[in-house]
């Protein structure tokens, strides 16, 4: 009978980063209902939504002696309230024999590990039911029944499978998944252990997250975009009636998905966002497979994308086929990460409407091997006879033979392979069970006893710990510091290091570490070696402290643990820092030069520092590859802000630059579209380390990039307020670029003309004093952009500026010029409002007119002898560091600000002359009835001179009362400006004297 895959959210407590930026909850729970609200909309509604089960673990709990958190409110759920909804549902199905499917899914560090594995004595779903099948299994141990239990354990990264129990199995391009009759997808060769009791699984669990660790560091595979998939096969044997052997086969998948990522809280969207369409393609595909099948629960027709990824053809029986299925969505309650659980929300809603109908998997185990040596002697037979599948050998009329011979050849090799696979499961399942734990209690007995002593070793002898970006992964890998000196170093060494590290930027010789009698622990770089100390770059020797941040290379990053040093500050009742991977991130980018504090900080900054947390590691890693391969390409961390986009406001964006070394061509990449290249760099140096073929085309290569692409050289910002007054404006505006650097001049004409486009005589003058006198009339005027002065010269090829105006949809851009520094663009458009509204005058006081000015690179073939150089010496050469602190800096904003005042100057002073000029006509026309009669004077005549005066009085009032503004703004400036600005500061100081000068 089919059934709803059963679907929980949960929500975690703030962790230490959320509460240093002083979060705020968005998340409500009242029963199976769950509740959202938008942070940016306070007063809106909260979107809703409803599960299985909604569990608050926010807060309403107490640490208890043991650690275990413990309910203090009744709405509060703790890991026995977890388990006892979601894991003895799974353990009950177990016993029936049916396959059973558990499943976390969210944004990295939302909370998928503690609620499927837990810590401490805070265990997840994962152990908890382990231990209690083995309860289970000991309190019928003289039921007759046989009971065998077997685990494995996998990771898929890049769409590879990676046993994670028998990494030396590992293979280039991953293990492969093959597709059985009956038992659907399984991964050939993975290996299966068997184990006795609770213990034998907790330490295999260990063992394979140990070597994923090992994985993500020496192979750069990203763990927060891995999935893992642990397989509890649970056998129960027995006899039938009939006297006949009967096996009950339950699969249990715990499946922890790869955290998702954030796409729309950074304006990736559209084309940006497809992008980064490929970074994993085997969570998107996961999104597919849901989708439709929440389709196909409605009765819609549509076809299950399950073979597009490793992951959804694995997961194939527990979406879509025989299992019992629960999934659980860990949620994050800040209001910084507003957009990841909405969209976590979303996906789970859609999972809930899933349907899987799952049966007892109990047959005869000798119809097993009987079915499978039938398989292989139809194999057998159909390679002796070169019979290939109709359906599989499609084949068009249009094909050659060479085509065919091809796909025949293949089909050969495949069938080959799945009988080879088939004689190796029926030798498995011809083994007794004995013999079977027989061999994996050998395989791992002296590496537990090994392991034992190294647990007792790291109690009291300094050692380095690992930090990972994945909690679950932090403090699984150590090197302990014996006495005396020990060598850091890769296995290219002649004499294998006493501490071995693989990976990127990992010299053969790295490092040597000095041990005086576990005292003193002194730490010395080897010349040329890549070692960040607490952020900071090591240069010579230092002495080594506990909690010390020690960066080796790219990758490695550890901890410095000093057992006697924490002793001591226990015993003067200082309690050490707690060191997490987002801390020794921060603080290297700190080192960078980003601000990384928290005081004061929007939700935009805090999102800005969690992106840069995240993207600094793989820049460092990027630049790595590219030294290793010798790509001759740096890349660096750019921030953008809203305005250098051409936006009046928004968030300010990480962008990574990649610049070339050889001829300084350079081009600026969106988050996604860097780490789509980011993964795609790690997978050309996974095959060079393999010693395969690693190098691509240049135009499939992630270190490529066409010189004659369209590259942002700056922009203006063109304030409009003049032509409320229908009052001209001439301006050599600053071209200025993303770092507020000037990259020449821009000149901008807006000219009030005729409704056909022709410019106003000298005796027509369509100045208004009040812009609400515009309402409802019609507005003609051009807009000019005549030239530029100053282009760099690389950046001379095809210039050409393009704006938005009002409420245009599309880009007008203007000519391109190719071949000089200085183009003339000669650019006229004709506007005609009709009628003037509120929002139009609205939008020319208060939103700027940004012109963006783009050209291509003039590539030169070499930079002096660059070409000659490798990499690592072009680096070196190197003084740009990591990033870019521009847009962080608080004067921006400052400078923005006055310059937007010194607009605003200006145009008070054109209309002051405007309505000198007219004062100077109301007084010629008073003279001349002075001369004649005033009598003779119109009623008429003698109102616009009232009015007028009036209206100059009011102009000259507003004109004090902008002065005033920038005297108090001058009087503060002096403490925020930047020398460079400065110079700027005079110049509204002159402004300001010439305002004063006009009244």
């Amino acid at each position: 009978m089919a059934e709803n895959v059963k679907v929980a959210v949960r929500v975690r407590p703030f962790n230490q980063r959320e509460l240093t930026r002083k979060a705020k909850v968005i998340i409500q729970m009242h029963g199976h209902s769950t509740s959202i609200f938008d942070p940016t909309q306070p007063n809106a509604e909260p979107k809703k939504f409803s599960f299985d089960y909604s569990y608050w673990s926010h807060d309403g709990f107490s640490e208890n002696t043991d650690g275990y958190l413990a309910p203090e409110s009744a709405d509060y759920a703790d890991q026995k309230k977890v388990f006892s909804d979601l894991g003895k549902g799974v353990l009950d199905n177990a016993w029936k024999g049916y396959n059973c499917s558990l499943f976390a899914y969210g944004q990295t560090g939302s909370g998928k590990s503690f609620s499927m594995v837990g810590y401490g004595a805070n265990k997840g779903i994962v152990p908890v039911t382990c231990e209690e099948l083995f309860k289970g299994i000991e309190s019928k141990a003289d039921s007759g029944v046989q009971f065998q239990v077997v685990l494995s354990m996998l990771e898929i990264y890049n769409e590879q499978v990676r046993d994670l129990l028998n990494p030396a199995s590992n293979v280039k391009g991953g293990l492969k998944v093959r597709e059985h009759p009956s038992r659907g997808f399984y991964v050939d060769q993975l290996r299966s252990v068997a184990v006795k009791n609770y213990e034998d699984i907790e330490k295999r669990i260990a063992e394979g997250t140990k070597n994923r660790t090992i994985a993500s560091t020496n192979m750069n595979a990203t763990s927060s975009r891995a999935h893992t998939i642990v397989a509890v096969t649970f056998v129960q044997k027995t006899n039938n009636e009939a006297g006949k052997g009967m096996t009950k086969t339950s699969v249990i998948n715990l499946v922890d998905l790869a955290g998702s990522e954030r796409a729309d809280s950074t304006g990736a969207v559209g084309a940006r966002l497809q992008e980064g369409a490929a970074i994993n393609k085997s969570l998107s595909t996961l999104g597919n497979v849901i989708k439709a099948l929440a389709d196909a629960s409605t009765g819609k027709k549509t076809l299950v994308p399950f073979r597009d990824s490793v992951l959804t053809k694995l997961l194939k029986n527990a979406l879509g086929g025989n299992s019992k299925t629960i999934m659980i969505a860990a949620l994050s309650p800040a209001d910084i990460n507003y957009d990841e659980t909405l969209s976590t929300l979303r996906f789970a809603d859609r999972a809930k409407s899933i349907k899987t109908t799952a049966t007892v998997n109990e047959s005869a185990t000798d119809k097993l091997i009987r079915e499978l040596r039938e398989e292989n002697a139809r194999l057998l037979e159909m390679i002796k006879n070169g019979q290939l599948s109709p359906s599989a050998l499609a084949i068009g009329e249009e094909s050659t033979s060479v085509d065919a011979d091809e796909i025949r050849r293949n089909m050969e090799m495949e069938l080959a392979e799945t009988l080879e696979a088939n004689k190796r499961e029926m030798e498995e399942m011809q083994k007794s069970w004995e013999q079977k734990l027989a061999e994996s209690q050998k395989t791992h007995q002296e590496k537990d006893k090994q392991e034992a002593k190294r647990s007792k070793d790291l109690q009291k002898l300094p050692h380095l710990w690992n930090l990972n970006e994945d909690p679950q992964l932090t403090n699984m890998v150590s090197h302990i510091v014996k006495t005396g000196k020990s060598k850091i170093g890769n296995k290219k060494a002649k004499t294998p290091p006493e501490i071995l590290l693989q990976g990127l930027s990992i010299q053969t010789q790295h490092a040597v570490v000095s041990n005086t009698d576990n005292k003193e622990i002194k730490l010395c770089p080897v010349e040329g070696a890549k070692i960040l100390l607490n952020g900071e770059p090591l240069t010579g020797s230092v002495i080594l402290h506990h909690n010390d941040r020690v960066l080796f290379g790219s990758n490695h990053l550890y901890v410095f643990h000093h057992p006697k040093e924490l002793h001591s500050l226990i015993k003067s009742s200082k309690k050490p820092k707690a060191i997490t991977y987002d801390f020794a991130q921060g603080e290297i980018a700190t080192s960078s030069g980003f601000d990384m504090s928290t005081e004061g900080k929007s939700k935009d900054d805090i999102l800005l520092q969690q992106d840069l947390i995240s993207l600094m590691p793989m820049v460092y890693e990027a630049n790595a590859i590219s030294e290793e391969l010798n790509k001759k390409m740096y890349f660096e961390i750019i921030l953008v802000s809203p305005q250098a986009r051409g936006l009046k406001e928004g968030r300010t964006e990480v962008k990574v630059k990649m610049r070339s070394l050889v001829n300084d061509d350079s081009c600026l990449f969106g988050r996604n579209n860097f780490l789509d290249r980011k993964y795609r760099m790690q997978e050309m140096y996974q095959n060079y380390i393999e010693g395969g073929d690693w190098d691509l085309q240049e135009e499939k290569s992630p270190f490529w990039q066409p010189a004659d692409i369209d590259v942002h050289i700056g922009s203006v910002h063109v304030y409009l307020q003049s032509l409320t007054y229908m009052i001209e404006l001439e301006e050599q505006l600053t071209i200025t670029d993303y770092k507020g650097n000037e990259q020449g001049l821009l000149s901008v004409e807006v000219w009030p003309c005729n409704k056909d486009g022709t410019t106003l005589s000298d005796n027509e003058d369509l100045f208004v004093e009040d812009p609400e006198e515009l309402l409802g009339k019609t507005v003609n005027f051009l807009l000019r952009v005549a030239h530029a002065r100053g282009i760099p010269p690389k950046l001379s090829k095809g210039v050409y500026c393009k704006y938005k105006f009002y409420l245009d949809s599309e880009d007008t851009d203007t000519q391109r010029i190719s071949g000089t520094t200085n183009p003339e663009f000669e650019f006229s458009k004709h506007y005609c409002i009709n009628p003037v509204t509120k929002q139009f005058l609205d939008y020319l006081n208060l939103q700027p007119l940004i012109i963006e000015v783009w050209g291509q690179q003039s590539s030169q073939s070499t930079k002096g002898t660059a070409a000659q150089l490798n990499t690592r010496e072009l680096v070196s050469k190197e003084t740009t560091r990591i990033g870019s602190a521009a847009m962080l800096n608080p004067t921006k904003q400052k400078d923005e600000e006055r310059y937007r005042l010194m607009c605003e100057l200006s145009g008070a002073k054109r209309r002051a002359e405007r309505m000198e000029s007219k004062v100077r006509k109301i007084r010629a026309l008073v003279e001349k009835a002075d001369n004649e009669k005033v009598e003779e004077l119109k009623v008429s005549e003698v109102k616009d001179i009232l009015n007028s005066e009036a209206h100059t009085f009011k102009a000259v009032a507003t004109m004090v009362a902008l002065t005033n503004r920038a005297n108090v703004f001058k009087k503060n400036k002096a403490s925020v400006l930047t020398k460079n600005s400065k110079a700027t500061a005079a110049e509204t100081t002159n402004s300001e004297s010439q305002i004063c000068s006009v009244m």
